[in-house]
């Protein structure tokens, strides 16, 4: 990495942001593609994110992540607002375009990605999605803009699944359903897609499901957790024979994303495929103990 006076910066916001992986993904592809930009991470506050709008102005900072948790609150300092992004409610990618700053969100996008790249379908689908935070919400938003056939949303508050119904109810034409319970072996293997959106399982051996189900179905489990690489959930779906995919792609797909909104660029399939083998290779030498 050369860093010259013409380098342009990028960077992560969230408090915190020490253990983020996007660093990696970024100047990897800023090297891959010949761009003479870097990418940091900064903590920063609530308080401080009026402060950090007018930095970004005031230095032509590129663009920046934005992680927990900040994804609304930074959507009142943006000029303008992706149609995506509005319906989600929640940013997670700004541009700065000559001192407009444009927000994005490609969390969902990056989610799908992963699917689609595994070649399974998904219009018509019955899916179960654990949880109903941010990321919830924008996952779910992508998956009834593919044409999803029912989601039933699964969480502890349903107040806050509620949100997200009626959030999915105004904008498409979909079933979605909301239950308090934990999910039955039944529910699992009448579902298409088990998906988990929820913080269980990050750096610890909790799994959000009950370990001891046994089924036998084709439901395809999804973990959005990447931290362990191979989580519990991963771990019970494969003792049950079930199609997995893991959280990391979800985290390496948005990255791109991201990267191709801001510097108008197309990220090939090579570029792609060993950006892919490095953060997995990264996230399981972290998390080795985990694997």
């Amino acid at each position: 990495m050369n860093i010259n006076a013409d380098t342009r910066l990028y960077c992560l916001i969230g408090d915190p942001v020490s253990n983020s992986l996007s660093p990696d993904i970024h100047n990897y592809l800023f090297d891959r593609e010949n761009i003479n930009g870097v990418y940091m991470c900064n903590r920063i506050e609530k308080e401080n994110l009026k402060r950090f709008i007018d930095a970004v102005k005031l230095m032509d900072i590129g663009g920046f992540n934005v992680t927990i948790p900040h994804k609304i609150d930074i959507m009142e300092f943006l000029d303008e607002i992706d149609e995506n992004a509005k319906i989600i409610g929640a940013v997670n990618t700004v541009k700065n375009i000559g001192g407009i700053l444009k927000g994005y969100n490609t969390d969902g996008t990056g989610f799908v990605k992963a699917i689609k790249d595994r070649g399974y379908e998904i219009k018509g689908k019955k899916i179960i999605i654990l949880g109903a935070g941010g990321a919830c919400r924008s996952i779910a938003v992508e998956l009834a803009s593919e044409g999803a056939g029912h989601i039933e949303l699964r969480n502890r508050s349903i107040e806050k699944a509620q949100i997200i119904k009626d959030i999915l109810d105004v904008n498409f034409e979909i079933s979605v359903s909301i239950s308090s319970e934990s999910v039955s072996k039944e529910d699992i293997e009448n579902a298409d897609f088990l998906i988990n959106t929820t913080s269980v399982g990050m750096e610890s051996d909790d799994c959000p499901v009950d370990a001891g189900i046994s089924v036998s179905s084709d439901t395809v489990v999804y973990d959005i957790v990447y931290k362990p690489h191979r989580t519990e959930f991963i771990k019970w779906a494969e003792k049950n024979s079930l199609d997995t995919i893991y959280g990391i792609e979800m985290l390496i797909n948005q990255g791109i994303t991201a990267f191709e909104i801001w510097n108008e660029c197309i990220i090939d399939k090579d570029t792609a495929k060993e950006l892919r083998e490095m953060i997995v290779n990264k996230s399981r030498n972290k998390y080795k103990n985990n694997i």
